[in-house]
């Protein structure tokens, strides 16, 4: 997927149909000059109605298309005929939508499964006929319900990405170049930092012909939790992976110092995401000789008290059986 090519954040106006009036008719035939009333209720106003889609990763589909409008209700007419309602307007969106109020920042709801619908903004119903209204005391009413108005206002749609793995790193740990080699993934890779500015995904391949999805989201930096840089947008995205697989390269001057960070920002961001099950990776362990690996090694058991780890070298292609082995235990709590 194209960097330019992945929207995560829009606001669209959106604009549900009138119900259409009721009608005032009264029973008019050649032997019946003077019957009751026989007028329909007007149809239902068209709704504007968000629906999962699995296909689609991205909200750049609405990024031109701010206005939605669905259509009007019909009015009633005479015999009791009820107007046609207004046709809905259907929006498909990714797994993993959220929609927000633009004037209270309330989430209203989020799109999670594949075919689920919510409406966004309700048709007006449509208005009662003067057939409603009749009485002992009033044959005749010569009233009727005009149609509600449709609702319309601005929403916010927000994509947090559904991925099994979200890699967690400060730029340039190597996790666009992970993503790349385990997937058909093809992340922008540089060697300086913010090469990713934008989330990727890719489709991992394991044994027996089974998969799973990870993604890489853009570098963190410290202060990230407190909005510094494009903190918030990247770290919303982490929310709905089921495991955090942290990335630290083995020529960072402190790992154990790295790790502490990237975890703080995070329970600062958001508590709930320390209780998400998570691998430490050190990546880049090409870049060490065996002697160097074990005095790293014998630090780190020191350092990181119990929290276990793995090395692996995307470049070398070292330790990734290991990590996807690990990845899918964590999944499906094996």
């Amino acid at each position: 997927m194209a960097s330019d090519n992945f929207v995560d954040y829009v606001k669209i106006h959106a604009k549900s149909g009138n119900g259409g009036g009721g009608s005032t008719h009264f029973r008019r035939e050649k032997y019946i000059p003077k019957g009751g009333p026989d007028g329909g209720d007007g149809g239902r106003g068209g709704h504007v109605i968000l629906r999962g889609n699995k296909q689609l990763w991205t909200l750049l589909h609405l990024k031109f298309k701010k206005h939605i409008k669905a259509e009007h209700g019909a009015h009633g007419s005479s015999n009791l005929k009820t107007g046609s309602q207004g046709k809905d307007v259907y929006i498909d969106v990714p797994l993993g939508t959220i929609v927000r109020d633009e004037d209270t920042d309330d989430v209203l709801f989020e799109i999670t499964d594949e075919g689920e619908e919510k409406i966004l903004q309700k048709g007006g119903r449509g208005g009662l006929g003067n057939n409603h209204f009749k009485s002992p005391t009033n044959q005749t009413p010569r009233h009727a319900q005009p149609g509600e108005e449709g609702a319309e206002g601005w929403k916010v749609l927000e994509l947090k990405i559904l991925a099994d793995v979200g890699l967690v790193g400060f730029p340039n740990a190597g996790k666009s170049t992970l993503l790349s080699v385990v997937s058909a993934a093809k992340p922008e890779i540089a060697d300086y930092p913010f090469t990713t500015i934008r989330p990727n995904l890719g489709i991992v391949s394991y044994r027996d012909y089974r998969s799973f999805v990870m993604a890489d989201i853009p570098g963190i930096i410290k202060g990230a939790s407190e909005g510094k840089g494009l903190g918030y947008r990247f770290l919303r995205h982490i929310e709905r992976n089921s495991v955090l697989l942290y990335m630290i390269p083995a020529d960072c001057d402190h790992i154990a110092t790295e790790y502490d960070i990237l975890k703080n920002e995070l329970e600062v961001y958001n508590p709930e995401l320390m209780h998400k099950e998570s691998i430490l990776v050190i990546s880049k362990a090409d870049m060490l000789d065996e002697e160097l690996k074990t005095e790293l090694d014998a630090e780190l058991k020191n350092d990181l008290k119990g929290v276990p780890y793995l090395f692996i070298s995307s470049v070398a292609q070292t330790g990734l059986l290991e990590l996807k082995d690990a990845i899918w235990k964590l999944i499906h709590d094996d």
